[in-house]
């Protein structure tokens, strides 16, 4: 399955902020039954998207490797490379959407990544920016746009894993 196709975009994006740790195990249900109710489906889907609130922290690291491999898309190892900068993505798209503002996505790059990221870094310059604004002679809006610029720029990043995403064969 294409991962353009927004469905499956958002569950691409939703497993891997969760095994980032920027997302409940919770969130991942949601996103399988949305993913379910948009047209998706394979047996392992259905599986993960039954799970409830209470079991969802145990059993979605059993289940979500396997949904996402029957449909074709990629789960990203801990703490990777490959992981870290889906993430970075991740959370820039939804910044376009609106589900986080220009100064939560620089925090929280810069909180999770530091200066460490060089796919990130220029949001960790960002936040720093924000921090020092009284000093300077930007203001608030000028950053936000810089930020939402930068967004765009990662959000159309090419999605090609640099590394290996998954167990070992």
């Amino acid at each position: 399955m294409p991962l353009t196709e927004p469905p499956a975009r958002e569950l691409q994006d939703c497993a891997v902020l969760w095994s980032m740790g920027e997302i409940r195990a919770t969130d991942v249900v949601t996103a399988a039954c949305d993913a379910l109710v948009a047209g998706l489906d394979s047996p392992a889907l259905r599986v993960l998207a039954a799970c409830t609130r209470a079991e969802a922290n145990y059993d979605v690291p059993d289940l979500l490797p396997p949904a996402l491999d029957e449909l074709g898309l990629t789960f990203h190892l801990v703490g990777s490379l490959a992981g870290q900068e889906a993430a970075v993505r991740a959370l820039a798209a939804r910044t376009l959407a609106g589900r986080l503002t220009s100064r939560e996505l620089a925090f929280r790059i810069h909180q999770r990544f530091g200066h460490e990221l060089p796919l990130a870094e220029r949001l960790a310059h960002l936040d720093d920016e924000y921090d020092v604004l009284e000093y300077g002679d930007r203001t608030p809006a000028q950053v936000d746009a810089d930020v939402l610029a930068e967004a765009l720029r990662l959000a159309r990043h090419p999605r090609v894993p640099t590394e290996p995403t998954g167990p070992p064969a």
